[in-house]
């Protein structure tokens, strides 16, 4: 059996708390277990929390929860991009998968609202598929 932890960011908390609920229900349906959970601020704060528990023997991965929506100003591009980009980077130094199931950038609240089980549930269908194909190769 696969087990994971989930990492969400409490920003958006009306959008973050559905996505956590779909994301629990969609491991369950897929045979995964989820050992760990994580609530952190903001997406930005995501990068520590995964670091802590892809280090942990029981993890085999992790899916990430979060809406960072679009306002004013690029704030959300700078976020997102970096998110990505560390997440990456945990993902290849510690060799296990991470999904993805941050929206943004340029996410508006409403396309958020509407996209809400499709992120959560690709995050960690994301950490599945590349587990298995991990022990493939």
């Amino acid at each position: 059996m696969v087990s994971i932890a989930i990492v969400r960011s409490r920003f958006n908390e009306e959008i973050t708390s559905q996505m956590l609920k779909r994301a629990r229900a969609h491991a369950k349906r897929l045979g995964i277990k989820v050992v760990a959970e994580a609530t952190v601020p903001g997406a930005f704060d995501m990068p520590l929390a995964i670091k802590r528990l892809l280090s942990r023997k029981d993890v085999d991965g992790v899916a990430t929860i979060g809406a960072v929506i679009k306002g004013s100003t690029k704030h959300d591009e700078l976020i997102s991009y970096q998110l990505a980009d560390s997440i990456t980077r945990l993902s290849l130094e510690y060799g296990k998968p991470i999904g993805l199931g941050v929206m943004g950038p340029g996410v508006t609240w409403a396309q958020a609202k509407k996209r809400i089980a499709q992120y959560s549930e690709q995050s960690v269908e994301a950490v599945l598929r590349v587990h298995e194909e991990l022990k493939r190769i």
